[in-house]
This record gives structure tokens, sequence and C-alpha cells, in this order.
């Protein structure tokens, strides 16, 4: 594809030759001649002087740069749009495999496919369009909406609803028994039956084995656009907010709240009954204890603004060399003492 070819289908402002023909799209460090690159990190603006790629989208106010360019208000989405253009993932053909099993009272929508050793259990609804592949279960009494893409050994559990555009990633699963017991007098812990559900809204998308549990009673709710990586827990009788992102391994405790557009870094743990406001950022590692007011960044653990957290880790690295000048002033001190006493005498 032409370089003024991609211009015009993502509506850039084209900057050298139009001409250069495109045949992938690649990172600066990865890329080869042929290539289409993307810069939207200042930082690494060194990189364009030694990438091999031909051509590189960059964002329009950005100074003069020594390969043809596509201009735009940001460059890191026009790349992801960009690679659809060279890359279209496999989609199994239409058709139910002889090796799955189908319930006689599920209802599947047209153009479905349906891979080796899935399972739809009784009274299940599945709308248009979806993809199903190997081994995937949808237990009793599910409903899902169209073009549902559920790959591998992914999992819908029982009475759960699901909207429309929902994919889910290798091993998700959606509406396991929320973590609740009652300890008894003995010592021992009685299961608490999980008779909630969850709710998993359109254009959303589980990663691999991240779990959205069910509630205890009620529902735990994932609304719609939310984004959620890896190896993520949301503990039942949460919910998360529309076009929220939780990374790799974050934790939701029973009954939390997330609010719209809120970021959680990898690793970061909240505690349960909270209510995270909207807007709010949470960066890597970070341990949340207590609500969150709307549009707050927050960091460490326990969390604390953003902006303290980067005073007090600067003031932390010099703790050693800080102890020491304090060391030293004691002593001088408790001479100075000695000395003033041995003088009074």
């Amino acid at each position: 594809m032409r370089l003024i070819e991609i211009a015009e289908k993502l509506d850039c402002l084209l900057e050298g030759e139009g001409e250069i023909e495109i045949s992938g799209v690649a990172s600066l460090e990865q890329a080869r001649p042929g290539d289409l690159t993307f810069l939207s990190n200042p930082k690494y603006t060194p990189l364009l002087k030694t990438t091999e790629a031909s051509a590189v989208l960059v964002r329009k106010d950005l100074g003069p740069v020594p390969l043809p360019a596509l201009r735009c208000s940001d460059p890191y989405l026009l790349f992801a749009k960009a690679l659809e253009f060279f890359y279209t993932p496999p989609r199994p053909s239409v058709g139910v495999h002889s090796t799955a099993v189908i319930a006689a009272t599920a209802r599947i929508g047209a153009n479905a496919s349906i891979g080796p050793y899935v399972v739809v259990e009784e009274a299940a609804q599945i709308g248009a369009n979806a993809v199903l592949q190997s081994h995937v279960v949808i237990y009793r009494g599910a409903t899902i909406g169209d073009d549902f893409y559920a790959h591998s050994h992914a999992v819908v559990r029982e009475f759960c609803r699901i909207g429309n555009r929902v994919t889910l990633q290798n091993g998700a699963v959606i509406g396991a028994d929320g973590f609740g017991f009652a300890k008894q007098s003995d010592g021992s812990h009685y299961k608490i039956v999980q008779s909630g559900v969850a709710v998993v809204e359109d254009d959303v998308e589980v990663q691999a084995l991240a779990c959205v549990d069910r509630a205890t009673v009620g529902e735990t709710r994932v609304r719609r656009g939310t984004k959620i990586d890896n190896m993520v827990q949301v503990g039942h009788a949460s919910t998360v907010g529309e076009n929220s992102i939780l990374c790799a391994q974050a934790g939701l405790a029973g009954s939390t709240h997330l609010g719209r557009n809120v970021l959680l870094a990898g690793q970061v743990g909240v505690a349960g009954h909270l209510t995270l406001g909207d807007n709010v950022i949470v960066t890597a590692q970070t341990g949340i204890p207590g609500d969150v007011p709307p549009g707050a960044m927050v960091s460490g653990s326990p969390s604390i603004d953003n902006k303290r957290w980067l005073r007090c880790i600067a003031v932390f690295n010099k703790l050693p060399e800080l102890n020491k000048t304090v060391r030293a002033l004691k002593e001088s001190v408790a001479k100075l003492q000695t000395k003033l006493q041995g003088g009074k005498s």
C-alpha cells in the first residue's frame, strides 16, 4: 500500500514522498525498509535517526523529521488503526464442530463458529456472529449478545449476562464464585452461597486468566468499554465504571466501586467496600485502603497523592545519607554539651 493511500485512509497530513510502498508496521527499533512506524513519546525522538522504517507517524507539532511522515494528533491511535491494513486475525469458519456439546434448549444466533469440545449448557443464549474457540464452556442460563468472541478455555458461568462485542481471552472466567465464607465457632469456614451474577456490558475485553466473580447477592458489573488485563481479579459485588483500564495483576476486593475512566496500573490492590471516583489514576503496586476522590492520582502503600509520594521517594532514597548526617550532628551536640558542662564545673 502506498504511503499516500495510508495518509488518506487515516486522514493524516503527508510530509515527503507519498509513492513509497508500505508493506507492514513495526516499532522504531524493529522496523525494516517498507515498514511504517510511529513516535508518540518525545523521549524516543533520537531513534528517528537510526530506525530503518520507510515512514513514521508523528504529532502535528513535532519538528522536522529525517524520513517521510504522516502528521496527526494521536500517532499511537493511528498506528493501531494502520495495523489493521496489514493484519487481520484469523476467524474460524461458520459451523459447529462435531465434538461440541450444545444443549437442546440452548439458543445460538446466526453465523456462529463453535470449535472442538465447546460446551453450551441448557437455556444458554448466544447472539449472532459468535466465535467460541476450543474448550470454551457456557454454563446454564447464561445470556450473551452479538459478536461475542471467546478464546480457548474461557468460561461464562450460570445465569451471567454479557453484552455485545465482548471478547474473552484464554482462560478468562466470568461469574466464578465470590470469595465468601463465614467463620464458625469451631474455627472452620462455612461457604456462603454466591447467588448473584456477573454482568459484563458492551465492548468489554477481559484478557487471559482474569476473573470477574459473581456476587453473593445482587450483581458484579463491568460497565461498557472497560478493558481488563491478564490475571486481574474483580471481587464479588464490585462495579467497574465505563472505559476503565485495569492492568495486569490488579485486584479489587469485594464491593469495590470504580467510577468512569479509572486507570489501575499493574499490581494495584484495592481493599473492599471502597469507592474510587471518576478519572482516578493509580500507579503501579499501589495499595488503596480508603476512598479516592474523582480526578486524583495516587501512589504508594498506603496510597497518598502522587506528587507527595514522588517527594517522599526522593527523600527515601537519601535516607542513608540523612541518617549519617543526623548521627554526626547528634555526636557534635553531645560533645558540645559535654564541653559546656565541663566549663561550668
